[in-house]
């Protein structure tokens, strides 16, 4: 690698750390299966994967917490529809971070929904209530393509939120969170997630 190019990285990476700069990451497994008949029943199993947000927790390997909420913020066991929320508490660190469903895309052959950093729907406050700031987001899709199976975790746009009022008073915990321990963690936790979307491990 060039001067120039080890330059430009590390000024991108300063640029991240300060929230003037985001990411893209995807995380991505495959499960090939003898048929199509028997990929498209896992996909079928894969979509009650999918949407079973609160099982998610009891999957080996994610020690975060997931639990749903509906548009006026009780929990609920149902399947996840758009404007409803998840809360996200991460291992080691007692905060909560909150994201909000934009909307949730189904045919025959895929399924996903799309979720955006958002404030706490308990609380009566603008602040963004995640280390993301609003304008990031998180895809989790399935997908069959003949006789197999993809799951996926999309980030889109993950700058760390530490500046203005969407910081509010977490901005330094914010920056902690994002380039400390998630920017190894998630590795650990889309990688077990995606494998059990594809049917990889089917264990919850």
């Amino acid at each position: 690698m060039g001067a120039d190019n080890i330059i430009d990285k590390l000024k991108h990476e300063w640029e991240v750390l300060t929230g003037d700069a985001g990411k893209d990451k995807t995380f991505c497994s495959e499960q090939t299966y003898p048929s199509e008949t028997e990929a498209q029943a896992a996909f079928t199993r894969g979509l009650t994967k999918l949407f079973a947000v609160n099982s998610w927790s009891q999957l080996p390997g994610i020690n975060s917490t997931f639990k749903l909420y509906d548009q006026q913020g009780q929990p609920t066991q149902t399947k996840p529809e758009p404007s409803y929320y998840i809360q996200i508490i991460l291992p080691g660190v007692n905060v909560e971070n909150w994201v909000q469903i934009e909307n949730i895309l189904e045919d025959d052959s895929s399924a996903q929904f799309t979720v955006h950093p958002c404030p706490n729907p308990l609380q009566e406050s603008e602040e963004t209530q995640h280390f993301f700031v609003k304008e990031a987001s998180s895809t989790f899709r399935i997908e069959r393509r003949g006789s197999s199976l993809f799951g996926y975790q999309i980030g889109k746009n993950e700058k760390i939120n530490n500046q203005d009022y969407q910081a509010g008073s977490r901005a330094f915990l914010n920056t902690l969170i994002a380039e400390g321990g998630w920017a190894g963690f998630q590795d650990i936790q889309w990688g077990k997630l995606t494998d059990y979307l594809a049917g990889k491990v089917d264990t919850v």
